[in-house]
């Protein structure tokens, strides 16, 4: 079976117009979808490019657990460039011009950029025992200035089963229904259109009998829409109907935001930041 989208694994290149056809095959699907747009699709690129990856990705070894909290445990992440050199370049084809032309044409959204700095972004990994709560993502890049639009993931996990633990999650707003879940199968891709409220996550416990990893590319892209009249948000989590899931303190500082002027709201935000220093 032919990747869908079948990137040379030598050069890890496609013609611009190829990529807009394929982005084009699955927009229908992907931005009618509620209540965000995303979409799953398997066999995403040619085997033999995610199976260096996972190679690689392997090689870096575990690391300590980063942003240890009630919310996510046994996660690390691994910067591209600290990685080996065909993962790095890998990621850059994912940030080529082709690749950008397809998110584009699937989405909908113009005008993506892809993150050099790579925030929060890499290869994910997540232990035995590990979990990631459902939640929405930073919505600002800081450093460039920029709105977060669009977040990709293409897991690398040969042989996996739901019943391992961390299938991706798809859930509405009020936490009210589970609309979605797609286990992190080998070159399986996910896609979705980010926003304050969508919230997602991989709750179920990593359990693989074997005690592999959980591992994943990851890979935000933005657009230069941010209004500086909005206020940037950090990770929100929200809590899981039934469930002992830990709620974030975020939900306190949207209602600030809505009861306090946001002149007298951003001021005090950076009073608190200063503090914690």
């Amino acid at each position: 079976m032919s990747a869908f989208f079948p990137l040379d694994p030598e050069t890890l290149t496609i013609t611009h117009q190829r990529a807009k056809e394929i982005g084009d095959s699955i927009a229908t699907d992907y931005q009618s979808k509620t209540p965000y747009h995303y979409t799953c699709v398997d066999n995403f690129l040619p085997p033999e490019i995610l199976e260096q990856v996972r190679e690689e990705a392997l090689a870096m070894g575990d690391k300590p657990a980063e942003n240890a909290s009630e919310n996510e445990k046994l996660k690390t992440s691994y910067n591209p460039d600290r990685l080996p050199t065909y993962t790095k370049s890998v990621f850059h084809a994912l940030s080529s011009r082709p690749f950008i032309q397809f998110l584009e044409k699937m989405s909908g959204i113009k005008g993506l950029i892809p993150d050099p700095y790579y925030l929060g972004g890499g290869i994910h990994r997540t232990n035995t025992g590990g979990f990631l709560d459902i939640h929405a993502d930073f919505n600002h890049h800081s450093i460039m200035n920029l709105e977060r639009r669009l977040n990709l993931l293409i897991y690398l996990n040969p042989d996996w089963k739901e019943e391992y633990g961390g299938s991706f999650e798809v859930w509405t707003n009020d936490m009210s229904e589970k609309v979605a879940s797609f286990a992190p199968v080998m070159n399986r891709m996910c896609c979705f259109s980010t926003g304050d409220n969508t919230m997602h996550g991989n709750p179920e416990v990593v359990n693989h009998p074997k005690n592999d990893p959980r591992l994943s590319i990851a890979l935000y892209y933005y657009t230069s829409t941010w209004d500086d009249a909005r206020i940037s948000q950090s990770t929100v989590f929200k809590q899981r109907p039934g469930t002992s899931d830990a709620k974030s303190s975020e939900a306190t500082q949207r209602m600030l935001r809505e009861l306090v002027p946001p002149l007298i709201y951003r001021k005090s935000r950076n009073l608190l930041r200063k503090l914690r220093k």
